[in-house]
C-alpha cells in the first residue's frame, strides 16, 4: 500500500458520498472510477463497505425525526405504518439480493459494458419520468402507505443489476405510484438505511478472511470520506429535485454511460 492507493481510496469515498442519493449509481461510477484507476485492493468488498459511510451520513441528518417518530411508534399508528411500510419495502429486494448475492457479486459487477449501457438506458427512463404530468397523492415520505411502500420495493428489484441505481429505481417508482418527487427522494434516503446495513453484513461475513490490515486502512479513508461527502450531498440534493426535478441526473447518466462505453471500446 502506499500514498498513491489511499489517495484513490479517498476519492472513491467521495465519489461515493456525492453519488449514493442521486439517481446516477454509486455502484456503477464506483466500478468504473476503480477500472479507470487501477483500484484493486478488495474493489467488490470495498465497494460495499464504504457505502456504510453514506448510510450514517443519511442517520445523521434524520436522527432527530427519525428518533421522533420512534419515540410516537408504541400510541400512534401513523408511526408505527412508518416503520411497517419501510421493512415492506425492503422485503422484495432483500430476499433476491440474498438468494442471488454470488451471481450478482460474481458476474453482474464483471460487466462494464453492460454497466455502461444499463446507465444509458436509466438516464432515458429518468428523463422521460421526470417529463411526465403525473398526479401527486402522497407529499409526506413518512405517510406513504403500505401499497405503494410494497411496489415502490418491487422497483428497488430493478437494482440489483449494478447500475440502475437503488435510489432511482425506487425514485421512478415512487413517482409512478403518486409520490412527489421530495418525497420519492426522502422515501429513497429512509429505505438506503436497512438495505444497505444488511448488503453490508453479508458481504463482511463472506469475505472477512480476506481483509488484511492495509485493506482495512483503505475501507476507512473511503468510508469517511463517504461520510463527509454525503452528509453535505443530502442538505442541498433535496431542494435541487424539488426546485429541478431529475433532468440534469438523467443527462449525468448517459454522458458517463457513453464515456465508459467510448473509454472501453474505442
Amino acid at each position: 500500500m502506499d500514498g498513491n492507493t489511499t489517495l484513490v481510496a479517498a476519492l472513491l469515498g467521495i465519489l461515493e458520498g456525492a453519488t449514493e442519493f442521486i439517481p446516477v449509481s454509486s455502484t456503477a461510477h464506483l466500478l468504473l472510477a476503480g477500472e479507470v484507476l487501477g483500484f484493486e485492493s478488495t474493489a467488490k468488498t470495498f465497494e460495499i463497505v464504504i457505502q456504510l459511510g453514506a448510510v450514517l451520513a443519511i442517520l445523521s441528518v434524520y436522527a432527530k425525526r427519525l428518533l421522533g417518530v420512534a419515540k410516537l411508534t408504541p400510541h400512534d399508528p401513523e408511526a408505527r405504518r412508518f416503520f411497517l411500510s419501510i421493512v415492506l419495502a425492503c422485503i422484495p429486494a432483500g430476499v433476491l439480493g440474498i438468494a442471488f448475492n454470488d451471481f450478482i457479486k460474481e458476474t453482474l459487477f464483471n460487466s462494464l459494458t453492460a454497466i455502461a449501457i444499463v446507465l444509458i438506458v436509466g438516464g432515458v427512463i429518468l428523463l422521460f419520468v421526470d417529463r411526465l404530468k403525473l398526479t401527486v397523492k402522497h407529499e409526506d415520505a413518512m405517510r406513504v402507505p403500505l401499497k405503494t411502500a410494497f411496489a415502490i420495493g418491487l422497483f428497488q428489484c430493478l437494482a440489483l443489476m449494478p447500475g440502475t441505481s437503488r435510489s432511482g429505481a425506487t425514485i421512478v417508482g415512487g413517482m409512478l405510484m403518486g409520490v412527489s418527487k421530495r418525497a420519492a427522494a426522502e422515501f429513497s434516503f429512509f429505505l438506503t438505511m436497512p438495505v444497505m446495513f444488511g448488503a453490508t453484513l453479508v458481504d463482511l461475513l463472506k469475505n472477512w478472511d480476506q481483509l488484511d490490515g492495509s485493506a482495512i486502512w483503505l475501507i476507512a479513508v473511503g468510508f469517511a470520506t463517504a461520510f463527509i461527502t454525503a452528509v453535505i450531498v443530502v442538505r442541498v440534493v433535496l431542494d435541487y429535485i424539488s426546485q429541478n426535478g431529475y433532468a440534469l441526473f438523467g443527462w449525468w447518466r448517459i454522458i458517463v454511460g457513453l464515456a465508459a462505453l467510448g473509454y472501453f471500446h474505442i
